[in-house]
C-alpha cells in the first residue's frame, strides 16, 4: 500500500435522494413501454420523428450533454438484443438495457427515458461500452452474442409478497455500501443463492462470496443516485460512479491471500445498474458501465454530488 492510509481517503457515501424528474403517472405501464419500443425503432432507424418526443430533449451519452440527436443516435446500425424494459409510473422514467452495434462495433447500451404530462420523451440517458483499449485495466465486455436476460429479472412478483419503494432502494444502496471499500462485510442487503450478475454482459455467478472475499477493496467511492423503481419487477435502478483513488497497491484478501490492485492511477467507472429483488434479496443484476475521467459528475445529479 502506498504511504497515505485508505481508510483516511474513505468517503462515506450518502443515501440516494429522491427519485428524480417526478410525473403525474398519466402514462402507466404498457403506455410507458410502448414509448420505449417507439424510442427503440426510432434509434435504430435514425428517425427522431418515429418517437414521441418533446419539442425540447435534453439527452446526455456517457455523462456527456449534447444536443439531440447526435452521439450513437447517428452511427447506431442494429440492436441485436434481447433487451430488458423497466417502468416506473410513479415518476415517469423507463429503464431499457439492450446491446447495439455501430457497423462492426458491439455495444452494451443501457437507457434511461423520462416522458412528460404530454406523454412525450424530454429526457434521453445513453450508457454505452464498446471494446476499447483506452483505458488501463481495458473496459471488461463480452461478447454480445453470448449475451442473455436472466429470466428471473421479467418473473411477475405478486403484489402480496413485494417489497415497497424504499425496501427496493435500500437493497441497491446495501449493494453499494458493500462494493464500497469492500471488506468482507454484506451491508444493508442479502442475496440469494443462485443470484447473478451481468457487467457489460460478462457473467459472475458467486456474488455473495466475491465480496465476503474483499475483492473489491480498492473501491473508494461508489457516488450513486437511484433514478427508477419497477414495482411490478421489482427492479430498482440506479446511476452513479464507482472512483479508484490508485493509491493501493497490495492488499489481503479476508482469507489472507495476498493480491495486487489493477488500479494504479485515478479513475472512474460509470455504470447505470438495475437490481432485482425477490423473496427479500437480490436475485439478478445489470450492469453497463465505461470508464469515465477521474470523479467525473453526472449532468443529471441535482445538488452535492455522492
Amino acid at each position: 500500500m502506498k504511504p497515505t492510509a485508505l481508510a483516511a481517503l474513505a468517503v462515506v457515501t450518502a443515501s440516494a435522494a429522491p427519485l428524480s424528474a417526478q410525473s403525474d403517472a398519466s402514462c402507466d405501464v404498457q403506455c410507458l413501454e410502448q414509448i420505449a419500443r417507439e424510442y427503440r425503432a426510432a434509434y435504430r432507424a435514425h428517425d427522431r420523428d418515429a418517437a414521441p418526443f418533446a419539442e425540447d430533449v435534453r439527452y446526455t451519452e456517457n455523462n456527456v450533454e449534447m444536443p439531440f440527436p447526435d452521439g450513437t443516435w447517428d452511427t447506431v446500425t442494429a440492436e441485436p438484443g434481447p433487451p430488458v424494459v423497466l417502468s416506473d409510473p410513479e415518476t415517469g422514467n423507463v429503464g431499457i438495457y439492450t446491446t447495439i452495434m455501430q457497423d462492426e462495433i458491439e455495444g452494451y447500451l443501457a437507457i434511461r427515458l423520462h416522458i412528460n404530462e404530454e406523454r412525450e420523451i424530454d429526457e434521453v440517458e445513453h450508457v454505452i461500452s464498446t471494446r476499447r483499449n483506452l483505458s488501463s485495466p481495458p473496459t471488461p465486455i463480452a461478447d454480445i452474442r453470448q449475451n442473455a436476460v436472466d429470466p428471473v429479472i421479467n418473473a411477475p412478483t405478486p403484489v402480496a409478497e413485494r417489497a415497497s419503494r424504499d425496501e427496493l432502494a435500500a437493497h441497491a444502496n446495501g449493494y453499494f455500501d458493500t462494493l464500497q471499500l469492500n471488506d468482507g462485510e454484506i451491508r444493508g442487503t442479502c442475496f440469494l443463492p443462485e443470484a447473478i450478475r451481468r457487467e457489460n454482459g460478462m457473467l459472475f455467478s458467486d456474488i455473495k462470496g466475491g465480496f465476503e472475499s474483499g475483492r473489491y477493496f480498492f473501491n473508494n467511492r461508489v457516488r450513486r443516485e437511484v433514478v427508477l423503481i419497477d414495482e411490478e419487477r421489482q427492479v430498482a435502478m440506479a446511476r452513479g460512479f464507482i472512483d479508484h483513488k490508485g493509491v493501493l497497491n497490495e492488499y489481503l484478501l479476508t482469507d489472507g491471500t495476498e493480491v495486487r490492485a489493477v488500479f494504479q492511477e485515478p479513475q472512474s467507472w460509470a455504470f447505470l445498474e438495475m437490481f432485482k429483488v425477490k423473496d427479500g434479496c437480490i436475485a439478478s443484476v445489470v450492469a453497463t458501465f465505461y470508464q469515465a475521467p477521474y470523479y467525473q459528475r453526472s449532468p443529471w445529479t441535482v445538488g452535492p454530488d455522492r
